[in-house]
């Protein structure tokens, strides 16, 4: 490739990431137009803001999202197994609106034009005398950043969101087995303890409001559990469902199997903690190593080392 184009290029790739970074903020400063929509919606009427008080950008990130679509329905997978898959890790992660797989795709390839075109830029104007295969290397190697990093920064937000359903299930199902055992149903019990923790526990709050709408729309109970636990992904909430499944099907006490659950992952939550305090000494030691011993031998050993230092300066003399 000849290096006099490599300016023109990156003015183009310059002017295509300053656009698509516009349309990103936009997209992002004008999300509150859609609540208030919803809020709208669902509240029968206007909610105090006025159709010329919404946000200025809302067309814009319209646009936005039109264009991240079309992005990423050129780029979108064909399989409809890997397709399924990114579906699913997109609703382990809270992201569940209908396009979100198709905007993910087109995220990671803004990401990866961005990324190179930047790194070109900066290129054209600071780095000119770098050769043209390590430009073209590093680019390359930033387009594979912009496309792989959104798949870390998945799996880090699902981890998350599993660890924040682990923390809230076991008050969750302390607060349900009293509902249970104070006469309620199972799915009384389940809409009351998605109201009460709300503010202690929204994520599992969130889960149980929807599992309580999805048995309201008229799902199967066995269906609507299953689906919890698909949507969320953690082994102690699968375990949960299949035992509410068993004992719906077998017509055993759910009050019961709650009781007995309860105290199991009560058990298994001190020993995760137990752990976690042995796993302690270990993890202390790489910076106990690294950090604090050579300080300790600098303040313990540096006057001795000073003195012999003179010491030795004076026999020579």
């Amino acid at each position: 490739m000849d290096s006099a184009l490599i300016p023109f290029i990156a003015a183009g790739l310059a002017f295509a990431t300053v656009l698509v970074a516009g349309l990103g903020m936009a997209g992002y400063f004008g999300g509150a137009g859609q609540a208030a929509r919803l809020r709208e919606r669902v509240a029968g009427g206007p909610t105090g803001r006025s159709v010329e008080s919404r946000p200025l950008f809302d067309g814009l990130r319209r646009a936005v999202s039109g264009a991240f679509e079309r992005l990423g329905s050129k780029v979108a997978p064909k399989d409809a197994d890997e397709a399924d898959r990114t579906r699913k890790a997109l609703v382990q992660a809270g992201l569940r609106s209908p396009g979100a797989v198709i905007k993910f795709q087109g995220t990671k390839v803004a990401l990866a034009l961005c990324l190179s075109s930047l790194f070109l830029v900066v290129r054209s104007f600071t780095l000119s005398d770098l050769s043209v295969s390590l430009t073209c290397f590093v680019a390359v190697g930033l387009a594979a950043l912009g496309v792989y990093g959104p798949e870390v920064w998945l799996r880090r937000r699902t981890t998350k969101r599993r660890l924040a359903v682990a923390n809230e299930l076991p008050d969750a199902l302390d607060l349900l087995v009293v509902c249970v055992e104070s006469g309620m149903g199972l799915d009384q019990a389940l809409d009351r303890v998605c109201h009460e923790m709300r503010t202690s526990g929204p994520v599992i709050s969130a889960e149980f409001k929807l599992l309580t709408l999805e048995l309201r729309a008229g799902k199967g109970r066995g269906d609507a559990l299953r689906g919890l636990s698909e949507r969320v992904g953690l082994d102690d909430l699968n375990s949960l469902t299949s035992l509410l499944v068993q004992a719906d099907i077998f017509g055993i006490s759910v009050g019961r199997t709650l009781r007995v659950y309860s105290d199991a992952m009560r058990t298994k939550r001190s020993q995760r903690a137990e752990e976690k305090a042995a796993k302690l000494p270990v993890l202390l030691l790489l910076p106990l190593i690294g950090f604090i011993l050579p300080a300790l031998f600098i303040a313990i050993m540096g006057p001795a080392v000073i003195l012999f230092i003179d010491v030795f300066a004076r026999i020579k003399m």
